[in-house]
């Protein structure tokens, strides 16, 4: 009978101990890191290409860098309604960084400015370029580079003197693009405006200029307030601002203290 006390007592402290153990493990299992896509950001990114321009498909007679041209000079002119980018600039860099749409990085990736990956957290593509296997930015529509080409010119620092330069003023930019370190080659900017002369591009320039100064022309009822300030209106931009008002992208940005460009319906913009 003593004996048949002391297995029972056994059994029930190993049961109780079994017991513990199992709770213990259940509160010690973590679940598993989630993975993580290797195209994390995209559709994050994504919400800065509202409003992007579509490419046309141009006629079978034109030769590569016209046809490069007629695909792509209205998105050239949207960018720069939007971030007073010149669309001549523009459309020099793309003709000669994506090689007239026909270059290897450009075909693969449609990135057509060269844009390297930098922090990107979108797709990309390894290319060869100053240094082997190099990474570059990789899009799903070539409309989407030319947003990130000014994005990418628009939010940084060391470019931000050029938005003070007059936007029919390509050869200004040609050279200020050299002086910021977009390329290293030291004839980009001949290269650029010898683009730009030969083909015309600067009318696209002055088609932006001219339909916004009919547009935003000043009225009785359109003056700068006393105050000297603007209220935000529907479809405003700042590049339409700075056109109302004779005031530079980049000077706006700073009496406001914008670090981007996004402004919103109802906001009070100092203008001096």
């Amino acid at each position: 009978m003593k004996h048949l006390k002391y297995l029972i007592y056994f059994l029930l402290t190993a049961l109780i101990l079994s017991s513990c153990g199992s709770k213990k493990k259940s509160v010690q299992t973590k679940r598993p890191p989630q993975s993580i896509s290797k195209t994390e950001g995209v559709t994050e990114q994504s919400k800065v290409y509202n409003s992007v321009g579509h490419v046309k498909k141009p006629p079978k007679n034109l030769s590569q860098t016209e046809s490069y041209i007629y695909q792509y000079a209205d998105i050239a002119k949207q960018e720069m309604r939007l971030f007073g980018i010149p669309a001549s600039i523009t459309l020099a860099q793309g003709i000669l960084e994506s090689a007239n749409g026909q270059g290897q990085l450009t075909r693969r990736s449609n990135n057509h400015f060269g844009i390297k990956c930098n922090g990107w957290r979108g797709a990309k593509v390894y290319h060869d370029d100053d240094e082997s296997q190099e990474c570059f930015r990789k899009y799903t529509h070539a409309e989407y580079s030319f947003r990130d080409h000014s994005l990418f010119l628009f939010n940084r620092s060391r470019y931000a003197f050029l938005f003070d330069y007059k936007v029919t003023d390509y050869k200004d930019w040609a050279k200020g693009l050299k002086k910021a370190g977009y390329a290293t080659d030291p004839k980009y900017p001949k290269k650029l405006i010898g683009l730009i002369e030969r083909y015309e591009l600067y009318k696209y320039d002055e088609e932006v200029v001219k339909g916004k100064k009919s547009k935003f022309s000043k009225t009785k009822t359109d003056k700068v307030p006393k105050k000297e300030i603007h209220v935000v209106q529907k479809g405003d931009t700042l590049y339409n601002i700075s056109i109302q008002y004779d005031i530079s992208i980049e000077r706006l940005k700073k009496l406001n203290n914008l670090n981007g460009s996004e402004i919103y319906i109802g906001q009070h913009l100092k203008l001096k």
